[in-house]
This record gives structure tokens, C-alpha cells and sequence, in this order.
């Protein structure tokens, strides 16, 4: 690899940003204030990203916690993170018009829940307590599903019959912490079933990937995403699991403290699912101003995915 005279240089992981599903839900707040006009409510953050639900604020879209909170009639956007029936009743009971901007691969998940408790298994959720993903799959069959967050959750599940148990999980984990979780729950339950295809989704994993592939040579990686992003904060537990020096996430170029720059002469750039390519493009600047203009980007994936437009945007 190049490197310039003073040997600093950047790694741009690849595949990094903006996956399908994030795509897909910012483009449907879009596209219904283009067509209705603002104001358009989200119910809770569309996707994890301080500077994508800041613009759309700006463009008219008012978030929401509770869809109790949107005028009765007006339009509601569901999250890229999906919500659970009882949420649909909630709307369908206020007269909300609804845009399910819900990922398909989080859809998936909640149908295979659906599936698994109408055949009466216990299913054990692999997910973050509190995460707005957890709450809308959880939601689908409250009476089957047990939270599995830590180590210590796995000594507290109780199921009813051990040979009709499967696990199932949320979608932004980090793979190898999943699969830790899944063998520990396997030693209490050796019947324990995998979900019919793996739930992990497809940009979480490959993120984690390119993050693996160069993390090793970096005294420094820098993860672009919002603290509440899941996928994001997995990453820069990734890069320091597979060998980085140090990592960070920040929203923004000027969230780096220079200290962090201190004898470091490789640093890693990568971004979560829910960061827009432009914040990545600053960091770059704001690196390169300070002698790390040399970039090498590492490919370790080409993402060609993409998902239609939620149905009720698809007329038009």
C-alpha cells in the first residue's frame, strides 16, 4: 500500500454508510412531504442518525415518541426499525394514515416470530434492551418472546419444553457477540433451533467485515454514527476486538479531539448503516488538512441491494 513521506495515511473501509433498508425509509419521509406536504409526523427517530433526522426536521418532518402524539388523521411514518401490531392498532384507532418504512429484513424477523408462535415455541430474542427494534419484534407475540441482552439474561430464561426452542435476533448486532450468546444459551438448551436464515443483516455484517479486514494496521479507527445507532457503536467494538489501537464514533469531523491523533500514522474510516456519505467525505477533509490526505480504500464487499418503496408509496 501507499503512503506518503510522512507515512500517514487513511483506510476507507468498503462497504461502509448508508445501507437498502436505511435508504429506502429516508426517501419515504421525503417523498411524502414532496407529495403531502409538511407537516409529516415519524414515529420515533426514522433511522439512527443525528444529521439525516435533523435535516428532515428542517424539511418539515415532525418526530414523535408515541404515535399518541400525532393530530387524529394526520400522516405517520413508521421507522426503518419497525413497530409492533399493537402500534398499527394505535393508528388504525386514531385515523392515522400510515407509511411503513419498516426495513424488509426486520420484517422478515418479525414474521418469523409470528411463525414460531403459532407453532408454540419459546423464542429467545438476541438483542439491546430498549432498542426500538427489540420493542416492535418483542411486540409481535409479547407472550413467547424472552429478551436475551447479556450473559447473565441467558441464566434467567425459563422455557416451557426445551425441544421447541429457538432463538431469533436483532438485525444490527455484532455477529460474533450474537453467536457467543447463541452458544451459551445452547449449553442450557442442546434442542435449542436456528432461525430458518441468518437474521444479521446483510450491510451489519458486511460493515463488520471491512472493519476486521483492516482494523490490524490502524492506530486509530474512526466509526461515523450517532450513539444511539446499534450497528454503529458495534463497529467500534469490532475494530478494537480485531486489533485497532483505539476507536471512536463521532457524529462529525470536529467531534475528533486531535489528542486521539497523537503517533498515529494509519487511521481507519468507516461509517454505520444509518450515516449519509457526505459525513464520511468531511472526515476525510478534516483528516487530510491535518497530513492524512493519502486514502487507500479497502473493498472487502459491492453492495447492490435495494428495497422497493414502502407499498403506500408506490402509487405514487
Amino acid at each position: 500500500m501507499t503512503g506518503t513521506a510522512s507515512g500517514k495515511r487513511v483506510l476507507l473501509a468498503k462497504p461502509r454508510g448508508y445501507c437498502a433498508g436505511v435508504d429506502r425509509a429516508v426517501i419515504a419521509v421525503e417523498k411524502a412531504l414532496e407529495v403531502y406536504g409538511a407537516p409529516v409526523y415519524v414515529r420515533k427517530e426514522i433511522v439512527h442518525n443525528r444529521h439525516v433526522v435533523e435535516t428532515l426536521r428542517e424539511r418539515g418532518a415532525i418526530f414523535v415518541d408515541e404515535t399518541s402524539e400525532v393530530p387524529e388523521g394526520a400522516l405517520v411514518v413508521f421507522s426503518a426499525h419497525g413497530v409492533s401490531p399493537m402500534v398499527h392498532a394505535e393508528a388504525a384507532d386514531r385515523n392515522l394514515r400510515t407509511i411503513d418504512a419498516t426495513c424488509p429484513l426486520v420484517t422478515k424477523v418479525h414474521k418469523e416470530v409470528n411463525r414460531f408462535a403459532k407453532d408454540d415455541y419459546d423464542i429467545l430474542l438476541i438483542g439491546h434492551e430498549g432498542h426500538e427494534e427489540v420493542e416492535g419484534t418483542a411486540g409481535e407475540a409479547p407472550d413467547k418472546v424472552q429478551l436475551v441482552d447479556t450473559a447473565e439474561d441467558v441464566d434467567k430464561v425459563e422455557v416451557r419444553d426445551p425441544s421447541k426452542v429457538i432463538w431469533l435476533s436483532q438485525t444490527t448486532l455484532s455477529v460474533d457477540e450474537t453467536m457467543e450468546r447463541v452458544d451459551q444459551l445452547r449449553e442450557r438448551f442442546p434442542g435449542l433451533a436456528d432461525p430458518p436464515s441468518d437474521d444479521i443483516c446483510y450491510a451489519t455484517t458486511n460493515r463488520q467485515v471491512a472493519v476486521k479486514a483492516m482494523a490490524a494496521e490502524c492506530d486509530l479507527v474512526l466509526v461515523v454514527g450517532s450513539t444511539n445507532s446499534s450497528n454503529s457503536k458495534r463497529l467500534v467494538e469490532v475494530a478494537l476486538k480485531a486489533g485497532a489501537r483505539a476507536s471512536y464514533l463521532v457524529d462529525f469531523a470536529h467531534e475528533v479531539d486531535e489528542a486521539w491523533l497523537s503517533g498515529v500514522t494509519t487511521v481507519g474510516v468507516t461509517s454505520g448503516a444509518s450515516v449519509p456519505d457526505e459525513l464520511v467525505m468531511e472526515l476525510l477533509a478534516w483528516l487530510a488538512e491535518r497530513g492524512y490526505g493519502d486514502v487507500d480504500e479497502v473493498t472487502t464487499a459491492n453492495e447492490k441491494i435495494t428495497f422497493a418503496p414502502p407499498k403506500e408509496l408506490r402509487k405514487v
